[in-house]
């Protein structure tokens, strides 16, 4: 299946060492398999005067790595999200993590429910009509290595 990576450069070896910190899935290369999210995200680039590139990798999950898929944005995602976002490292347990990413909307529910403003409850509540997103992390290198080739970039 093809996947995508908004970024300013072609990344041709991808790598879990130019990544943020306290992420959705945590520390990781992020890619997603709907292309018009990453054309999307690519034009954050653009509006500050970069490149954005579109980067497209061929992905084959293997069998025998940990890979966890959230289908929901529910209680179990709502609790990984906010244990990663605070910086534990809950995503090192995964080799690739799968599920729906806190765009706008979403996360403008997570800050109200990340302040402590809004209960677990009505936060889920929130969530339940949001379609997912979906994003793919790789938190490890040898999972990069195992599951992605690098098919191809295309400048935005």
């Amino acid at each position: 299946m093809l996947i995508y990576h908004a970024s300013d450069i072609i990344v041709y070896k991808p790598d879990t060492i130019h990544s943020r910190t306290n992420l959705d899935f945590g520390k990781g290369f992020y890619a997603t398999v709907i292309r018009e999210q990453a054309e999307r995200y690519a034009l954050r680039f653009i509006l500050r005067n970069r490149k954005g590139i579109l980067n497209t990798y061929e992905y084959t999950p293997a069998k025998d790595l940990n890979i966890k898929c959230f289908d929901a944005y529910d209680s179990d995602w709502l609790d990984f999200v906010a244990a990663c976002r605070m910086g534990e490292e809950v995503y090192k347990q995964y080799d690739v993590i799968c599920g729906g990413i806190a765009n706008d909307r979403v996360f403008n529910t997570l800050d109200l429910y990340f302040s402590n403003q809004m209960t677990k409850e009505e936060a889920l509540k929130r969530l339940i009509f949001e379609k997912p997103n979906q994003q793919i992390c790789f938190t490890n290198q040898r999972a990069i290595e195992r599951c992605i080739e690098f098919v191809g970039a295309q400048q935005l």
